[in-house]
């Protein structure tokens, strides 16, 4: 068995490209080796600035042998009535590269075919890797290409050297002009090379030891980790770190080395937020925090390269933060002396999006929208809620904000705590933008949670009237993440909201919009969207698409009740009497939207018990009857398991019902009593679940 290895050497490509980057490399090698029969071991793959590695151990040095049946045309086209083959016979063993005589006919399940057994594989691995390396690197996708000589091949980066060796013998191809051999180029300052490399098995110690490369990102995240964790630790404190920016810093180096860097203290005056994001934005550098979590006048940065003079590196670095720390003072400053109501007159003149006004709009409906909501929940909260709605997007127009728009909403928090406004308002405003994706924290305040949704719901109600609806996967504003947002805050916090009166709320608050589909319309679309967003979060969490579904079916404004709907139906679906119950229940279901409406009578559950002819039917309504007061009671506790086991027991009766009653019998009027009777009971089903979209 042999190791291979292909080496991607580039200009510089940006840290973003990493993380999918190295996972296609490397599942587009394995797939070609697959498909071209040769069998493998462990594939790894690496990733610096540079380059671009993909490692395979244990690569057979030729392909599996493997015999295929190939079928050609029918016999009665194959063969004359002489039994001579014909013209298509005979092409058909040219094309496969075989002698007419090796063919024979082959019984299949559409009638006798001509075939002929070929045998696969067999062929030098060495002879086969050029070209599975040469797809694998074109068919790498960049969310930008970039193209140069006068070919068209694109790639992220300008391809600069190809390296590919299995064992000691290179797998000679080219690409954009570029040819594969067996050197590497190293470190541009430490080990600049080029370096041959004599085996597949020495690459990883010539660039270590040659190049001055360090190959692996985690070595180098953990090179990083340590030596910063040590400098900062010798300082009192401990670094501040954000892992997106981690996996950047990680990814523009090759050679780290961390240093640390000082800055003046009295720049600890502007808040925390806005000096990490001028480190972290600016200089891609990690803060330095006390053990009470304030900020440290340090900060982390990691270099591509041992400077002669570290000292002289450090000021440099310290010269260029100064400059950013010296603006984000000014902003500061200049921010806390505007008035919020100039802010205020002043989102009038910012549009918020074409056709739906501006930004004053928006604050004045979420005004609304927040009071509704908060004297909804609780009628103590409508001052603070209207408040927060108003004041939510006033810092948009802050000196602050437009230099780091990152900290948009973090900083109306901070402004507001400053201007005396109530803790709640500042909380709401700092955590409006919560969650900011699938796996980010939701708010942890009431008040962030009704202004999150708020701003959300109305988000959606104007881009749904305005006809821009995600398709596929094409989401500019972001609606699936709003929808899924409104979703998560609502069950963290348990709210009863009724997830149609938001909605409805939130198109209400506009007014004089020229929509484009009418309101009724764009309620139906929005609901319509939440139910395929509920389906995708339940079943993200491990329900089954059925179970889901048949949840779903039953209404979900009350998504605090659905949850547990959910929960109990998944359950329920454990019990092994689950699959008999369906089938019980689906019957009544369907009977009752087949033929509940054919003799054009509406059914309304109720029924007449001096009608009742027959024995069964008369059970089932004393039954029905029996539960009625236990039934409620649970309903109101929302306890959906035991309210699932009441109907469970109630199966027998029904299942007798259907045994020894005819529903649909000739006389209207007890045809009509009976169907009330499973209307009754269809009802109640219908509460927990639609049944009749469950399948066993």
């Amino acid at each position: 068995m042999s190791k291979f290895i292909l080496e991607i050497g580039t200009e510089e490509l940006p840290a973003r490209f990493f993380p999918r980057l190295s996972d296609d490399l490397g599942k587009a090698v394995e797939k070609g080796l697959s498909e071209a029969l040769i069998e493998y071991g462990t594939v790894e793959t690496f990733t610096t600035p540079r380059r671009v590695v993909v490692m395979v151990d244990d690569v057979a040095q030729t392909q599996r042998s493997e015999e295929e049946l190939v079928s050609g045309p029918p016999r009665r086209i194959a063969y004359g009535e002489d039994g001579q083959p014909t013209k298509a016979a005979l092409g058909f063993a040219k094309t496969q590269n075989v002698d007419i005589a090796d063919c024979f006919i082959q019984e299949t399940g559409k009638g006798e075919y001509l075939a002929v057994k070929k045998t696969m594989g067999g062929g030098n691995s060495i002879d086969l890797l050029a070209g599975i390396c040469a797809a694998a690197i074109s068919g790498l996708q960049f969310p930008k290409k970039m193209r140069w000589g006068s070919g068209d091949f694109g790639f992220g980066r300008p391809i600069q050297w190809l390296l590919a060796l299995l064992d000691e013998q290179v797998v000679s191809f080219e690409l954009a002009g570029v040819k594969s051999g067996r050197q590497t180029w190293g470190h541009r300052v430490h080990g600049a090379g080029p370096f041959d490399v004599s085996t597949a098995a020495d690459y990883q110690n010539v660039v270590r030891d040659q190049c001055k490369i360090v190959l692996s990102r985690d070595e180098r995240s953990e090179t990083i980790r340590k030596e910063a964790d040590e400098l900062a630790a010798a300082a009192g404190g401990s670094v501040v770190w954000k892992e997106s920016l981690m996996v950047e810093v990680v990814g523009l180096v090759e050679t780290p080395v961390v240093i640390m860097g000082d800055f003046d203290p009295s720049f600890l005056e502007v808040p925390r937020e806005v000096l990490l994001s001028s480190m972290e934005g600016h200089q891609k550098s990690f803060g330095v925090e006390a053990s009470d979590g304030s900020l440290l006048p340090h900060f982390i940065s990691t270099l591509n390269l041992e400077p002669k003079d570290r000292s002289l590196v450090k000021k440099g670095w310290e010269r260029v933060l100064r400059a950013r720390l010296e603006d984000a003072r000014f902003f500061w400053k200049a921010d806390l002396d505007a008035k919020v109501d100039d802010w205020l007159a002043s989102l009038d003149n910012v549009i918020y999006l074409k056709g739906l006004g501006s930004m004053g709009d928006k604050t004045r409906r979420l005004e609304t929208l927040c009071g509704a909501l908060g004297s909804q929940i609780d009628s103590n909260l409508k001052e603070d809620a209207a408040r927060a709605g108003r004041l939510s997007k006033a810092d948009l127009v802050s000196e602050m904000v437009g230099e780091f728009d990152e900290l948009q909403g973090l900083m109306g928090g901070i402004y507001a705590e400053k201007r005396g406004e109530p803790q709640a308002v500042a909380d709401a405003l700092y955590q409006q933008y919560l969650p900011a994706g699938p796996n980010s924290p939701v708010p942890t305040s009431l008040f962030g949670a009704i202004l999150s949704m708020a701003d959300k719901a109305d988000s959606m109600a104007g881009c749904f009237g305005l006809g821009k609806v995600p398709t596929g996967a094409n989401d500019p504003y972001a609606l699936r993440r709003a929808a899924l947002g409104i979703i998560r805050i609502i069950l963290a916090f348990d709210l009863k909201i009724d997830l149609g009166e938001l909605l409805k709320a939130a198109q209400d608050t506009y007014k004089g919009i020229n929509w484009k589909l009418e309101p009724e319309e764009i309620h139906t679309q929005l609901m319509d969207f939440f139910a395929g967003r509920l389906k995708a979060y339940f079943t993200g969490k491990g329900y089954e698409t059925l179970v889901v579904e048949a949840a779903l079916g039953a209404g979900f404004t009350d998504l605090c009740a659905l949850a547990r709907r959910v929960e109990a139906l998944a359950e329920f679906s454990r019990r092994d009497d689950f699959g008999q119950a369906v089938l019980t229940f689906k019957r009544a279901a369907n009977i009752i939207i087949k033929q509940g409406n054919a003799d054009g009578v509406e059914l309304t559950g109720g029924y007449d018990p001096t009608l009742f002819e027959d024995d069964q039917e008369k059970a089932l309504a004393a039954r029905l009857d029996e539960i009625g007061p236990t039934w409620d009671k649970l309903w109101a506790e929302a306890d959906f398991a035991s309210l699932l086991g009441l109907l469970g027991e109630l199966r027998p009766d029904v299942d007798a019902f259907f045994d020894g009653v005819m529903v649909m019998c000739e006389d209207e009027t007890l045809r009509l009593n009976r169907l009330n009777l499973l209307q009754a009971l269809v009802s109640r089903l219908g509460r927990l679940a639609d049944f009749s979209a469950l399948q066993v």
